[in-house]
């Protein structure tokens, strides 16, 4: 059973802990390894260098979006095929992240929660909720 007094709470917290990790894994990309070491990363894997601007932004505008409460179900599902991308790139490594240059089990994983974040919804403390978020209304 689902207790509809914390619900709303817990899906909070899954939203901004799912959106800070985005933003630092974005500004990861920027700060770090540099958009220009970024694009050499992903065309040393296999993808088109542009991608590398995309997934970084994305993860930016993902994270900020999360943590605000905008569209989350659109914002989480949308970051879906980012991971699922990520976890292309460390599917030969196996499944525990710590095997050498990371594993799989990760990104899977945080796409799984992205999936259940869009299921839930946005939660508490929303800015703008998502299209069919049913509203509170005083009892």
């Amino acid at each position: 059973m689902i207790d509809s007094r914390t619900a709303p709470y817990a899906a909070l917290l899954l939203r901004v802990s799912l959106g800070v990790m985005f933003i630092a894994h974005g500004l990861l990309k920027v700060v770090v390894f540099t958009l220009p070491g970024t694009v050499a990363f992903f065309e040393q894997i296999g993808f088109p260098g542009w991608t590398a601007y995309v997934v970084t932004f994305g993860e930016l505008i993902a994270g900020a979006l999360l943590i605000l409460g905008i569209q989350t179900r659109w914002v989480s599902l949308g970051t879906v095929p980012i991971l699922l991308g990520a976890a292309s790139v460390h599917w030969a490594n196996g499944w525990v992240f710590s095997a050498p240059n990371g594993g799989w089990e990760y990104p899977v994983f945080w796409a799984v929660a992205m999936v259940v974040q869009a299921l839930l919804g946005d939660g508490a403390h929303a800015l703008k909720p998502s299209a069919g978020a049913p509203v509170a209304r005083e009892a």
